[in-house]
């Protein structure tokens, strides 16, 4: 092993992909060493592996590329937007309420093009960012629930009387998984009062019927989450679907703090690469509405982030290069979480539930 103390340490002696690894260890221990002498060494040592197996490195090359994995159209939006990539047929709104500390981005993609560029259906993406919700506040919280009973009404005719079936996707058994499960558990479900004693029975003059389905994963019960909803939906005929599940972002400072509802239904597993069928308006032959809540991040991106003040001098394409040999291709595989995760997703499905609660039973109309 090279010694990690010899300031005349090179890189012939390391191997295969190691070389770059070795040289960032150099730099990051004594800091003696240029960030391009590495970079520069460890190019002349690819080079040569290329020569001997261009198949193998090609195959090296795809499974260490970084990739960026979110389920968030605004982080999506985002990327574009360093790149200095123009979009066209995507509108971007944002708003900010000082005094609430929300800040609300509306992703609009209008077009087939804008579609294909950022790999979402046509639709209206609300992202609402609050430092707060990670705070167990109960006065915030509210707050936020009345935020998402409002761009429910805007996304919702919620005028007239509706059946709403609302589904937590998710796994309960994981507890970053398990908001869906948990928003379902303290939701006030009202179809089965309606339907025995009507609108008497609650008490009111008239609300929404609201209904609720844990249809878990399929480890679990051995059929897609969709199977299982789209067989519901046509015995019990809702007027639309709420599906809610936790998402994967690209940004840690995203996680447990940022909330994002869609007009155009949701995919389960998509952000953590396991691909399931969606739940959508074209699936289920009814409108479907997507709330999601960060609660993991990729492991690679956190590598990434880590080392983003090394690369800084780098040009694109000695970044890209850096990155694909220092990430290792098992981290893709590996998703991180707040430590605090369990105590998170509790209060959070709370903020979640109540929002759906005032939406559906009238509360706070005017806001």
């Amino acid at each position: 092993m090279t010694d990690r103390n010899n300031k005349n340490s090179t890189f012939a002696e390391t191997d295969t992909g190691a070389s770059t690894k070795h040289a960032y260890l150099v730099y990051y221990n004594q800091k003696e060493m240029s960030i391009h002498i590495f970079i520069k060494n460890a190019k002349n040592k690819e080079k040569q592996k290329r020569s001997i197996s261009s198949g193998k490195m090609e195959e090296k090359s795809m499974l260490g590329s970084y990739r960026i994995r979110t389920d968030l159209a605004l982080e999506t939006r985002e990327r574009f937007t360093e790149e200095n990539v123009e979009i066209r047929g995507v509108e971007v709104r944002e708003t900010y309420d000082e005094q609430k500390d929300i800040r609300t981005t509306v992703v609009k993609i209008c077009t087939e093009n804008g579609a294909k560029a950022m790999g979402r259906p046509q639709g209206n993406y609300i992202t609402m960012e609050a430092p707060g919700l990670s705070i167990p506040d109960e006065d915030y919280h509210r707050e936020i629930s009345e935020e998402i009973a409002f761009h429910l009404r805007q996304l919702l005719d919620l005028e007239k009387e509706k059946s709403i079936l609302v589904v937590g996707l998710g796994n309960q058994n994981i507890t970053a998984d398990s908001l869906g499960p948990h928003v379902v558990e303290n939701l006030r479900m009202t179809r089965h009062i309606i339907r025995e004693y009507g609108f008497q029975g609650m008490g009111v003059e008239w609300m929404h019927r609201t209904s609720g389905i844990v249809p878990g994963v399929m480890a679990q019960t051995g059929m897609e989450s969709s199977e299982i909803v789209q067989g519901i939906v046509e015995e019990t005929k809702p007027d639309v679907v709420i599906a809610i599940d936790a998402l994967a972002a690209r940004s840690t400072r995203r996680l447990n703090r940022t909330i994002q509802i869609t007009d155009t239904g949701i995919h389960p597993g998509s952000g953590v690469g396991n691909h399931r069928v969606g739940l959508t308006e074209e699936n289920l032959k009814v409108k479907v509405i997507g709330i999601g809540v960060p609660t993991v991040v990729d492991a690679a991106t956190i590598v990434h982030d880590s080392m983003a003040h090394l690369l800084e001098t780098l040009e694109e394409a000695e970044k890209k290069e850096f990155l694909e040999e220092m990430i290792s291709p098992h981290l893709h595989s590996m998703f991180v979480t707040p430590k605090d995760v369990d105590e998170t997703v509790k209060y959070l499905s709370f903020t979640i539930s109540e929002g759906l609660n005032m939406a559906f039973s009238g509360e706070n109309q005017g806001s």
